[in-house]
């Protein structure tokens, strides 16, 4: 497994990058936002990586952090939806955007990329969503009481608890980002409840 290259940008294009690595350069089929994230030619610059192996073919798939690599295998692992697809999505929107789009169960967004359907739309959306409940949460949203511990939500969804499931759709598990969650400000948005622990996860 390749799990990530660091290396010499030799060459980036809209959609494709090559980093040299001990002399061997290694091409990465990318999302655009990852394109508009690395430096210019020449530059050092370090991608996390996916490799695709199918019958006819091996693609390599390299993202400028990790939160966007979740998110493609998360996107992959539904069905019907292939790297290309995937990688077309992450183009259009950010790690940030695509967890908040499952987990408000706004499909009609995914249909803003070409090529994808209202069908796989909400495939993605349910697929995504049901595995959130299904294995991260036990079947039940969560949110998070203010002495901090974890509290089933019977109404809808709090701010804090659509960022819970939207973190979880990146890939962190709940004991990761929970105390994050338990010590922002609660008056905030889901989006910047989001752009805030992955900050903080960051540093």
């Amino acid at each position: 497994m390749i799990y990530s290259l660091r290396g010499k940008l030799i060459l980036k294009e809209i959609g494709f990058a090559v980093v040299e690595c001990g002399g061997v350069g290694y091409g990465c089929k990318t999302s655009y936002s990852t394109i508009t994230k690395l430096g210019e030619t020449g530059s050092e610059v370090t991608l996390y990586t996916y490799l695709a192996v199918r019958d006819d073919s091996v693609e390599l798939f390299g993202f400028a952090d990790m939160q966007e690599l979740n998110c493609f295998k998360q996107l992959i692992s539904v069905s019907g939806v292939g790297p290309k697809a995937a990688t077309a999505i992450l183009s259009d929107m950010t790690p940030e955007q695509f967890a908040f789009v499952v987990a408000s169960g706004d499909s009609k967004s995914i249909t803003r990329t070409k090529g994808i359907g209202a069908k796989t739309a909400q495939r993605i959306v349910l697929e995504l969503k049901d595995k959130i409940s299904s294995e991260a949460l036990g079947g039940k949203s969560m949110t998070l009481e203010s002495g901090g511990s974890p509290m089933q939500s019977d109404g809808g969804n709090s701010a804090i608890g659509e960022a819970l499931e939207a973190l979880q759709v990146l890939g962190y598990s709940q004991g990761e980002i929970a105390p994050i969650l338990r010590k922002l400000d609660p008056s905030l948005d889901t989006q910047e409840l989001i752009k805030e622990t992955l900050r903080i996860m960051a540093q």
